[in-house]
């Protein structure tokens, strides 16, 4: 299967040789990898232009933008800076961050599973980060989510759910989308993925709203959006975010910010939502 990937990355000296080097050394290799060298002011460009004159696959692309990192829509905007570049000679279609080391099979491992299950639209490792001298579950790592980090997408999939939202969200709602039309989604608990900056780490102050907004633009509703709101805020260990995220959502609600989806899929996701909720409960 051919693999086409592309790789945000916002100041990521002190990592993308290393992700790079991951993809290089694959079992199975990548057809194309673009970098999309987002507004670095460190050594980013220079580090990727060494790996462009050994490995003809992997290309660069200088692109400017701000210089807040906020979740969302700039990494979103700059993945497409990257996809307009490449062809329609794909199966499948990865969004990588450029602070990953994958196992040296897991592009394999995911042909494996897509070439397996025609229905299969996403699938992914587990992201693990350092902690201690150890590297354990990301504490974010859901059994039934993809991280935002390391997509992978059927082809047939990426275009039947409209692409990618440039949304906060957009790493949620896609899995959403995917199955309103029908897609399987997968992860894969034995592809161990270190990720050496935790999610958020870096993330601009202006953002803690931007959670908040994104349930209301996925129509969760009220009652969905305290649930899972409180849910975010327990595991990132901050009560206050709860009060953000409900902050950020009645702001959208208010201001009339456009939906992420149409009403039919809003309804599909609310009780999808709730049958999730429901089936944990019992």
């Amino acid at each position: 299967m051919n693999f086409y990937i592309i790789i945000p990355a916002h100041n990521e000296s002190s990592s993308i040789g290393l992700t790079l080097d991951s993809l290089v050394n694959q079992t199975l290799q990548p057809k194309r990898v673009v970098v999309v060298n987002d507004n670095s002011t460190d050594d980013t460009q220079h580090i990727v232009e060494a790996y462009t004159k050994i490995h003809p696959f992997i290309s660069l692309i200088n692109s400017k933008s701000s210089n807040e990192h906020l979740p969302g829509s700039k990494i979103i905007n700059a993945f497409y800076k990257g996809y307009e570049t490449l062809n329609e000679d794909y199966d499948l279609l990865c969004k990588f961050d450029a602070d990953l080391i994958f196992p040296s099979n897991y592009l394999e491992q995911l042909a494996l599973h897509f070439n397996k299950n025609e229905k299969l639209g996403m699938a992914s490792g587990f992201c693990y980060i350092e902690k201690n001298g150890d590297w354990i579950l990301e504490n974010l790592t859901r059994k039934d989510h993809i991280r935002g980090a390391l997509k992978a997408y059927r082809k047939n999939c990426f275009l039947q759910i409209g692409k990618l939202k440039p949304s906060m969200g957009w790493d949620t709602v896609d899995e959403l989308l995917a199955k309103f039309y029908g897609w399987d989604i997968l992860t894969d608990e034995s592809l161990h993925v270190k990720h050496l900056k935790p999610t958020g780490i870096s993330y601009n102050k202006a953002s803690k709203y931007l959670q908040g907004e994104a349930m209301y633009k996925m129509r969760y509703g009220f009652v969905i959006t305290c649930i899972s709101a409180l849910k975010l805020a327990y595991k990132k260990r901050s009560i206050k975010l709860f009060k953000d995220y409900l902050i950020g959502y009645f702001k959208a609600k208010n201001n009339k910010i456009d939906f992420l989806v149409s009403e039919e899929e809003g309804k599909f996701i609310r009780n999808l939502r709730w049958n999730g909720m429901l089936g944990k409960f019992k």
